[in-house]
């Protein structure tokens, strides 16, 4: 029974230690990078993002739109396609470390980019209408919960490969 105890005492200790040395890693002067412009995307080139049945709309990203930059923040331009065939595009970011999603950009029905005034981050598993960004850290983005993807060649393999992908 004692080290029956020892051992919860013990696992305990593991878990909120290494919670509180993940959090306190957490750079309080991190700063986000100015962020580049939306780039180009082609639609013929999207690599899918794995969704739930109940989503209609297919999901996917243009490898040539990913960049890890400095500041650990994977961009990349989501694009949605309509049964219909109708695209929308968004120009997105995701910082692993903290697991949020912040939205730069859409792409209209004019073919132009609109910039999201003063966009927020916001959290990856929140109350959002679409769950694509959480699917793509899940499925690439990220490496495990916290660390960024070593590369957007990574992201990309692992998208192909769902065997690579962190579950």
């Amino acid at each position: 029974m004692r080290i029956r105890k020892l051992a919860v005492m013990v696992v305990t200790l593991m878990i909120f230690g290494g919670a509180s040395a993940q959090l306190s890693s957490l750079d309080p002067d991190w700063k986000e990078i100015d962020v580049p412009p939306p780039p180009a995307f082609n639609k013929d080139k999207l690599v899918p993002v794995d969704m739930p049945p109940h989503v209609t709309l297919k999901l996917g990203v243009d490898p040539a739109t990913l960049s890890i930059s400095n500041d650990g923040v994977v961009r990349y331009v989501m694009v949605a396609t309509s049964s219909a065939g109708t695209i929308n595009a968004m120009y997105e970011g995701i910082r692993c470390l903290t697991g949020e999603v912040k939205v730069y950009a859409r792409y209209s029905a004019s073919g132009q980019w609109k910039a999201v005034e003063n966009p927020q981050w916001a959290p990856l598993n929140g109350n959002q209408p679409s769950k694509h960004a959480a699917a793509l850290a899940r499925q690439g983005a990220c490496d495990g919960r916290a660390a960024t993807a070593a590369s957007p060649t990574e992201i990309i393999q692992k998208l192909k490969s769902p065997a690579l992908q962190q579950r």
